[in-house]
């Protein structure tokens, strides 16, 4: 079904005669008055992904249907995410991807160039190094740190692995914005406390954890345990020669 018609406040994608277009103060201003709810900014970047792939297939338009398939949610809930960054579809058109992409873009900050420290180089924290594609969606890796002695000088990803005592000079001369902690467990709040005292207040954990940080900073963790903890659980409950109880009853 082709995307609803729209109240007439809304302010479509594609101007009208009544209507300003999607670069009208107005609408910027709009758009801006909204606070966005932390589901839906959840759910941004999977909307971005979809979009990307969208375009890439040299797509010009999607509808909400399409889109909510694409990121796994209901049409409905893609219309209303959508309307807090002021994109609403057009009646029997949809959404121009290309406008939405920069938009979402926009929204997530990922207009600006961020350069990101990652502190802890072990394994996880080489995979980080050499991963490409951060580079791609704007985030910058411009530092490696790490506490082990005989790691620094090393290379990983194309950078010098450089002390953790240099931190906050790596802060202020790199003008760091985001850390990355891979280190192992017992080491994460100090490194926290660490990157905070730096200067740094967006800070991502992929140690397995709890850490907390002081109000003005953001804090995101990465657990991937857990994550197979949840699949696990899923697993567990489903029938078959996989099912988690088929392989008890083969156990006993």
């Amino acid at each position: 079904m082709p995307d609803r018609a729209l109240p007439d406040r809304a302010l479509p994608d594609h101007p009208g005669p009544d209507h300003p277009g999607p670069d009208h103060p107005e609408r910027r201003v709009a758009a801006k008055e909204r606070r966005i709810p932390e589901a839906t900014v959840a759910r941004l970047p999977v909307y971005y992904r979809a979009l990307l792939e969208t375009a890439e297939q040299r797509v010009g338009t999607v509808s909400s249907e399409r889109l909510a398939e694409l990121a796994g949610v209901n049409a409905a809930k893609v219309r209303k995410d959508l309307s807090y960054l002021g994109s609403y579809g057009t009646r029997g058109v949809g959404y121009d991807v290309e406008y939405l992409l920069h938009e979402i873009s926009r929204e997530l900050g990922l207009t600006h160039d961020w350069p990101v420290a990652i502190v802890g180089v072990g394994n996880l924290g080489q995979a980080l190094a050499n991963y490409r594609g951060f580079g791609v969606r704007g985030f910058r890796v411009v530092a490696l740190v790490d506490a082990d002695e005989a790691k620094v000088g090393q290379r990983a990803g194309g950078l010098v692995i450089e002390p953790l005592a240099e931190l906050p000079r790596l802060v202020g001369e790199r003008a760091i914005t985001i850390g990355i902690i891979a280190t192992p467990a017992h080491a994460a709040q100090e490194v926290a406390d660490q990157l905070v005292g730096a200067g740094v207040t967006s800070i991502l954990n992929f140690a397995p954890a709890v850490v907390t940080v002081p109000e003005g900073v953001s804090m995101r963790k990465v657990d991937l345990a857990i994550e197979l903890q949840i699949l696990s659980f899923y697993q567990s409950r489903k029938p078959g020669p996989n099912g988690g109880r088929a392989v008890k009853e083969r156990v006993e």
